[in-house]
């Protein structure tokens, strides 16, 4: 698709509640969000990327008395400092950032307000009922959730719902349920992942009620008058979700809205999958385009962070310890979207030390003194080139349209992975062709010298293609290796390209790309575990997926002892299971826990395939389960089989299964 004919990308987080200083759950959707937007920048596409903060309500409204101060003030403060602070910190590229308390939104609510009321869709009621503080929001006593103490509350508030009963005006949602029930059934992608559309549904089946939208201002001042009453102040969701349409409305591009993807955290699923859509159908606008839902950051040991349980993490001292593009990186690759993702010092020091500093920046480090000392620090022009070398293009010129395949299907992770999978197969083609031996050759003229020119070419021109494939979640670092490689501040775009870097090119090299941090010392509880070494697996070739399984190395056979009989293979009990349940394995950024159905009885399998596949990828999938392998415990899990899969040559993986539509428990022979 050219650019030209490339549809506006708008995508939007959402906007942040100033009532406290944000925490990591924060940060990862801001991190998440930017790089899904800088990918779209990359490959051409125009974006309008917006975030904000919430300033409304009467949680606000209670902590700033508390603090001392007036609301305005109060989120004054929150917003600017604790909130945009630490996002332009984070380099996260916005390009617009609202605000609830501004008076372009304030108008924007008003009118859509009026628009409603006189279509006849708000009316004014008495409603009793219990009413979440936390939740800003009355709740049904099945949302509830008993506590420790027995007494229940809405998930994440302190305090049970209290028994409230006034008068308010009320949106008359439950009239566009039938018509959200149906769209959301013929729009598959309208909500991802799947099991949060799954979710949704649940709630359509029952009655949705209709939706509380003000408040008497003699009881919550701090608000948005109605147009028609100024003694009610707007119920903070019915404002707070309309700066998806003013932010972009008051530039001029209400049109943008009919290409949103909306990012959020799934502890606010219901207001923006139920309550949201509503009010657009209610108000004659066209819903969004997708709600991405994520699921929630965890303490390393898999346990909920917070302040009172001692394990909460400061983004702010995370980032000053680590570094902007390490934290950014490495949350990517650790968090999914659809399970609760462990992360923490020692999970972020694995992650960068194995992929930005042994993988990415070693391979950096040893190009740049390579060029140095072999070619004067001047990038020589490459020969001809080898079969090895076509591969390296080949799979340069597919990475990007890889890449934005997969951040289109919201596997950021895995885009990621593929982008460090091109590198790790440039720090092989540099083993494999020892330019430090060809450069023992003195003839300039020769063979040998023509093949370092190459090899030389090849490893800075392929660090170009990474740095571009990696922008968007270390956009600094990326710069900065590009410096390193003489290309100044020099930007390029995620389309197919190669031998872009011209030769002749001064190489002045520059400081280590990413510093080793010193390991935690608890990192042997936190790490995960040492992956056994394993033989190379001949490319295409069926083999066991990924897993610490098999507990020592295997030494390599004799060329006689690789040969099986067929009494040994009759031992092995191979048979076709369903996946049944599927979540990642708290600690450990490689393993899920699988629950597969063999026949009537249920197993649980531990599988080392998580950077090729999602939780939801896999349930309802029929893959072949090596039954009678001996039990593995790994991670305390007891792993009962191991699934088989196959690799091709780029290292996408796939897991082995049958084109029938075989019952579960069937034998492969």
């Amino acid at each position: 698709m050219s650019n030209a004919t490339k549809e506006p990308f708008y995508i939007t987080t959402a906007i942040d509640y100033a009532n406290g200083a944000p925490h990591i759950g924060h940060v990862y959707e801001k991190i998440l969000t930017d790089a899904i937007a800088r990918y779209h920048r990359l490959a051409g596409y125009e974006v309008y990327f917006v975030t904000g903060t919430d300033e409304h309500g009467e949680k606000i409204s209670k902590a700033a008395a508390k603090a001392g101060r007036t609301p305005q003030s109060f989120v004054d403060d929150l917003s600017q400092r604790a909130f945009k602070g630490l996002w332009d910190r984070l380099n996260i590229s916005y390009d617009d950032f609202i605000r609830t308390t501004e008076a372009r939104h304030k108008r924007y609510v008003q009118g859509v307000l009026q628009r409603v009321y006189e279509a006849g869709d708000i009316y004014f009621a008495e409603y009793e009922g219990l009413y979440s503080v936390g939740a800003e929001r009355y709740v049904t006593e099945k949302e509830l959730v008993a506590g420790p103490d027995g007494i229940k509350r809405f998930p994440g508030d302190k305090d049970p719902p209290e028994l409230r009963k006034e008068a308010n005006y009320f949106f008359n949602m439950e009239k566009y349920q039938p018509w959200l029930l149906e769209h959301i059934q013929t729009h598959p992608e309208f909500i991802q992942p799947v099991g949060y559309r799954n979710e949704v549904l649940e709630m359509l089946r029952e009655p949705i009620g209709p939706l509380s939208i003000s408040r008497p201002k003699s009881r919550v001042p701090w608000g948005i008058e109605l147009p028609w009453d100024a003694d009610h102040v707007t119920y903070v969701w019915f404002d707070a979700l309309l700066n998806y349409l003013s932010a972009p409305s008051s530039k001029g591009r209400p049109e943008l809205f009919d290409h949103a993807w909306h990012v959020i955290g799934k502890d606010i699923l219901k207001p923006h999958a139920v309550f949201w859509p509503t009010m657009l159908r209610a108000a004659g606008v066209a819903p969004y385009k997708k709600l991405v839902v994520h699921a929630h950051i965890l303490a390393e040991d898999g346990r909920k962070m917070g302040k009172s349980l001692g394990n909460a993490i400061d983004p702010e001292a995370l980032v000053s310890g680590y570094g902007v593009d390490a934290v950014r990186y490495t949350l990517l690759r650790e968090a999914t979207l659809s399970a609760d993702s462990p992360y923490g010092e020692g999970i972020l020091i694995n992650r960068q030390n194995a992929d930005l500093a042994n993988d990415l920046g070693n391979l950096l480090s040893r190009t740049v003194s390579m060029i140095q000392k072999y070619r004067g620090g001047v990038l020589p022009a490459a020969g001809a080139l080898g079969e090895r070398e076509q591969g390296i293009r080949a799979a340069a010129l597919s990475l990007p349209e890889r890449i934005m395949t997969l951040v289109r299907d919201l596997k950021v992770n895995m885009a990621l992975e593929a982008a460090m999978e091109f590198v790790r197969d440039l720090n092989r083609y540099i083993a494999e062709s020892a330019p430090w031996t060809l450069a023992k050759n003195p003839d300039p003229q020769s063979a040998d010298a023509e093949k370092l020119n190459t090899v030389l070419y090849t490893a800075a021109e392929g660090l170009r293609v990474a740095s571009v494939a990696l922008e968007a979640a270390i956009p600094g670092k990326a710069r900065a290796l590009r410096e390193q490689l003489g290309l100044g501040g020099q930007s390029y775009t995620l389309t197919p390209a190669w031998g872009l870097i011209a030769a002749g090119t001064q190489v002045p090299g520059g400081p280590v790309l990413f510093p080793k941090p010193e390991a935690k010392a608890e990192s042997t509880e936190t790490a995960p575990a040492p992956q056994p070494k394993t033989q190379p697996e001949q490319k295409g070739k069926p083999m066991t997926a990924p897993s610490p399984a098999q507990p020592t190395e295997p030494v390599a056979p004799a060329e006689s002892d690789h040969l099986i009989s067929i009494d040994d293979f009759a031992r092995i009990d191979l048979r076709i299971v369903e996946v049944v349940a599927a979540e990642a394995v708290a600690k450990a950024d490689k393993l899920l826990k699988l629950t597969v159905k063999l026949g009537d009885e249920e197993r649980t399998v531990v599988s080392g395939i998580r950077q090729w596949f999602t939780p939801e990828d896999l349930v309802g999938r029929k893959v072949v389960l090596v039954a009678n392998l001996k039990p593995a415990k790994l991670r305390g899990i007891q792993s009962q089989g191991m699934i088989l899969a196959a690799e091709d040559e780029h290292g996408n993986l796939d897991l082995l299964g049958t084109r029938l539509d075989l019952p579960s428990g069937t034998k492969v022979r």
